[in-house]
């Protein structure tokens, strides 16, 4: 996904010079994975490296002493372990990758580990300081256990509305005509890729399957067979299918309860950020790993393929959204010093790959042209479309069995958050403790009969569906 120069300026707009950053909450794909194709996957050196630089550039810009955009209040050298949450699902890849992120954050503190002890000895951490953050495992209805061994894990959300939704895509006739077309283009590459894929499985159905099974090889094989067949031109042709394959599934903007996973994940960011500032600055950063389904369904309910088409592509390793709470008003200790609501704003940036390699660029939410909302204008934006709650999820599913048969039908408020009417201009928000559960869903929504079986990835026939629905387990397709 390239995007359009005139838009790559707006990376370097400058800051107010009296702006401070209170806060920030980072969303990241993991790093370069071995395919899915050939399950069990697991983070590589260069994945590792990718996520690594990108928490690198991320101490650079909000943590180090010397930082470019320091968050107020952020210790610097150690982290500190209550101003900071990080989250990843139950996966290796995700949850390696989230280490490895926060490496570059908060690398080995050297002496600034070195401790004292009563009986004047001096001890230093092992491994130079080494920092052991946690990355909080999450385990839900909505989240499966190694979800990046599944290459389209629509039944990770177990939204049954969801599940009807993405799958009308794949009886559309707009499928049809894209699979129709694209037949003799699939069936041209099995001599490289039929020691995977049968010859009834090469075609658009499969499309990211295949896409990310040569992509890796183009990555790390040193040899392919009849790599001749990989063209540039062939190449640029199997990530255009993909996209187009992934975001239909991930998003539509008739139907956007096929968004599920923007939707939970747009939830929780206003959720994060809300408690940072009622909160006073306690905990300015949260970091949430997950998946490329989540941006896709998040792009599209914030229109940004209205900034520009390429946001309805595959984003790459390691690609990270961030949004920021800036200020200009002057900024003190303890809750006296802490700016009011009215005097905060948000800032989007995205990186598409890794920021250390690609610089993260300032874009406008919502279909409108500023690139800085204040804080009620940007809450106001994402309500019309974050779940806020257990209940509201239950009730925009269409979900009665398991967890949701507890809950009170229409208990969901169908807002993520409403403003406070209190004096600290703070925004309350309906959340009844469970949406991190939920909005790790890091996979748009389906059902297990989406997922592929070829090798464990091949797709169940749509007959299958109904009987499968209830059996889904949830994760995260990344």
């Amino acid at each position: 996904m390239v995007f359009k120069g005139l838009l790559l300026s707006l990376a370097a707009l400058p800051l107010a010079k009296t702006e401070t950053v209170l806060g920030v909450y980072i969303f990241s794909r993991h790093g370069d994975r071995t395919p899915k194709a050939l399950a069990p996957t697991n983070l590589t050196s260069l994945g590792a490296q990718q996520a690594y630089t990108s928490g690198g550039y991320y101490r650079n810009r909000y943590v180090a002493s010397d930082a470019d955009s320091p968050v107020f209040g952020l210790s610097r050298d150690v982290a500190a372990l209550t101003q900071l949450t990080v989250t990843a699902p139950l996966d290796n890849v995700l949850q390696n990758s989230a280490q490895a992120f926060l490496q570059g954050l908060y690398p080995p503190a050297g002496d600034f580990s070195t401790q004292e002890l009563r009986n004047d000895e001096t001890v230093t951490a092992p491994l130079g300081g080494y920092q052991y953050v946690p990355v909080n495992m999450i385990s839900s209805l909505t989240s499966s256990t190694n979800p990046e061994d599944n290459p389209w894990l629509q039944g990770g959300s177990g939204c049954d509305k969801a599940v009807v939704s993405s799958n009308n895509y794949l009886s559309s006739t707009e499928y049809a005509s894209t699979y129709k077309e694209s037949e003799d283009f699939y069936q041209s590459l099995l001599p490289v890729i039929n020691t995977t894929f049968e010859t009834d499985e090469a075609n658009f159905k499969n499309a990211y399957a295949i896409f990310d099974y040569i992509n890796v090889a183009t990555i790390h094989n040193q040899t392919i067979p009849a790599s001749d067949l990989l063209t540039s031109e062939n190449l640029r042709e199997l990530k255009l299918l993909a996209d187009v394959h992934e975001w239909n599934l991930a998003y539509n903007s008739t139907d956007e309860i096929r968004a599920i996973a923007g939707a939970t994940l747009a939830g929780q960011i206003v959720e994060a950020l809300n408690d940072t500032i009622t909160g006073h600055g306690k905990q300015p950063v949260h970091i949430q790993f997950g998946a490329y389904a989540s941006f896709l369904s998040f792009f599209g309910l914030a229109q940004l393929p209205a900034v520009s088409a390429d946001f309805t592509g595959v984003v790459g390793y390691s690609s990270t959204m961030a949004f920021e709470l800036v200020t200009n008003a002057s900024v003190g200790s303890g809750s006296a010093g802490y700016p009011s609501a009215d005097d905060i704003s948000v800032r989007f940036l995205f990186s598409n790959g890794s920021a250390a390699d690609v610089t993260p660029t300032v874009y406008p939410l919502f279909g409108q042209g500023e690139t800085l909302l204040p804080w009620t204008s940007f809450v106001s934006g994402m309500k019309k479309f974050a779940i806020g709650d257990t209940p509201d999820w239950c009730r925009v599913c269409g979900v009665t069995t398991g967890s949701c048969a507890s809950l009170t039908a229409g208990s969901g408020s169908g807002d993520a958050a409403s403003a406070s009417a209190s004096g600290s201009g703070g925004i309350s928000l309906p959340v009844a403790g469970v949406i991190g559960a939920l909005v790790t869903l890091a996979v748009v929504i389906g059902a297990e009969a989406l997922i592929y079986v070829i090798s464990g990835v091949t797709l169940v026939k749509k007959s299958t569906l109904a009987a499968q629905v209830s059996a889904t387990t949830a994760g995260s397709k990344a």
